[in-house]
């Protein structure tokens, strides 16, 4: 595997990290924006943070089927996080760290298609391709190496 276009399993887990502190949708409604993060609803306006528990305790888990996508990617974004932490101490299997941040990726695209169906909202899925562009910039070349 290529140091340069994989890095170093400490880069890799270090760019894995970074992508909490992007929101991976971005919700506009009028002249609002709500940022949507793996940890929670930001409103940049009021600087208020709604956490993901916090969020699901509130709706007492009646959400719309759409917005379930988001614990859901979280979840998987945790055990790719875990997959790139083993990669530090270990040994790291690309393929599957590379695979669930794709799947981490997809699982945010019901997301941004059911805020989108609504009139007047727009969604835009920042953390989709950015989830994406990590997997093949850091795990494409070693998933082609290993097989």
């Amino acid at each position: 595997m290529s140091d340069r276009a994989a890095g170093t399993p400490n880069r890799r887990l270090f760019v894995l990290l970074a992508l909490v502190a992007v929101p991976w949708t971005a919700v506009l409604v009028g002249g609002a924006v709500t940022l949507v993060y793996p940890f929670g609803l930001v409103d940049p306006a009021s600087l208020h943070l709604t956490t993901l528990p916090d969020y699901l305790s509130y709706t007492r888990g009646r959400i719309p089927a759409f917005i379930q996508a988001w614990p859901i990617g979280v979840a998987l974004y945790a055990a790719a996080l875990l997959s790139a932490a083993l990669g530090v101490v270990r040994r790291e299997d690309p393929r599957l760290t590379g695979g669930l941040l794709v799947l981490t990726a997809v699982s945010q695209l019901p997301l941004v298609v059911g805020f989108s169906q609504r009139f007047g909202y727009t969604a835009l899925p920042v953390g989709t391709v950015l989830l994406l562009a990590v997997a093949w910039w850091f795990y494409r070349p070693a998933v082609r190496r290993f097989g």
